[in-house]
């Protein structure tokens, strides 16, 4: 299991206490560290079943200034997500072949 993991978000650490608390000790990923390959972000949305404009965090700065009012394809938010990861959604779990946005932190336990 890996953690796409923020610690300064309460969200992200309510959802790794959740796993820790289930006996799994996953992969924290601090993604705004250790940035998603283009590639790995493919994979996270694939398995999260969802769109790059799904994940986009629409309340911060980068988004307001960046997107906000403007046409992307799904490419182009990828690659504005790998340049400005604050964009992501945090925290997104990965076990296998699924993953979820621990929002709220609950939605992890499908995995356990």
């Amino acid at each position: 299991m890996k953690i796409y993991h923020n610690p300064k978000c309460s969200k992200s650490r309510q959802t790794l206490e959740l796993i820790k608390n289930a006996g799994i000790e996953p992969e924290v990923i601090e993604y705004l560290k250790t940035i998603p390959t283009t590639e790995e972000l493919k994979d996270i949305l694939m398995k999260l079943n969802l769109n790059a404009a799904d994940i986009l965090r629409k309340g911060e700065t980068a988004y307001k200034e960046i997107i906000k009012g403007k046409e992307f394809g799904e490419e182009e938010l990828i690659q504005i997500m790998i340049e400005n990861p604050k964009l992501i959604e945090r925290p997104i779990v990965v076990r296998g072949n699924k993953a979820v946005l621990g929002r709220p932190p609950e939605n992890v336990k499908v995995l356990f």
